[in-house]
């Protein structure tokens, strides 16, 4: 089935968020009393859920307080501590202009997601806009993009009918395991051997190299 809907990761795809989640991180770590390591070495926790980047700091039972603790500074200023990458916009712009929906599927609590692209001015451009919850209910990947299948009214059975981009091996595996076509950017937080390895079917350097793989798939 020739792709239909394309869905998007949004930290290391749509946007740069190492500033704002580092902080966050950095900050809830010192608050708990732990040791706050360089922020270099925080970067490969944007992507996955927020319990296994606080996992390799606390017991289980902390890693809850871990979270509500990061989301006081999140929720205060680090969403704002972001950027747009370059080329973006008129991506998202140019899939408008030629009818083909898009959605987002980022495993970041959803009502921080449209908080984000709202203030960036991208949120006009998806249909759908889905994440986590609060609640840790819905956080892995796979959760995430069958919520956002079903926003768009699209049963499992029909996924093949979707693109996932991302930067993470989350997004490929996620889509792998709905039958997406997959297509992964090497401009965010994993490398190109990781994205090959999880799954992707292509890679994309740039927004305007991703737009010409993405028409190809719906075309």
């Amino acid at each position: 089935m020739s792709a239909k809907y394309v869905l998007f990761d949004l930290d290391g795809t749509l946007t740069d968020p190492a500033t704002g989640i580092t902080n966050a991180i950095m900050f809830a770590l010192g608050a708990m009393g732990a040791e706050v390591p360089p922020r270099e070495s925080l970067y490969r926790f944007i992507g996955p859920p927020l319990s296994e980047a606080f996992a390799e700091f606390f017991p289980k039972e902390r890693i809850g307080e871990a979270i509500d603790t990061y989301r006081v500074y999140f929720r205060a200023q680090g969403m704002f501590e972001n950027a747009v990458y370059t080329g973006i916009p008129e991506l998202l712009r140019e899939l408008k202009n030629r009818g083909i929906p898009t959605a987002v599927a980022t495993s970041k609590p959803e009502g921080f997601a449209v908080t984000i692209l709202e203030h960036f001015g991208l949120a006009e451009y998806f249909t759908v806009i889905g994440g986590a919850d609060m609640e840790g209910l819905r956080g892995e990947k796979p959760q995430v993009i069958a919520y956002v299948l079903d926003r768009l009214g699209l049963s499992p059975e029909n996924a093949d009918s979707c693109i996932m981009v991302g930067d993470r091996k989350f997004d490929m595996e996620g889509a792998a395991a709905f039958g997406m076509t997959s297509i992964g950017v090497t401009w965010g937080y994993g490398s190109r051997d990781e994205l090959l390895s999880s799954g992707a079917q292509m890679t994309a350097d740039t927004p305007h190299e991703l737009l010409d793989l993405i028409l190809k798939q719906i075309q």
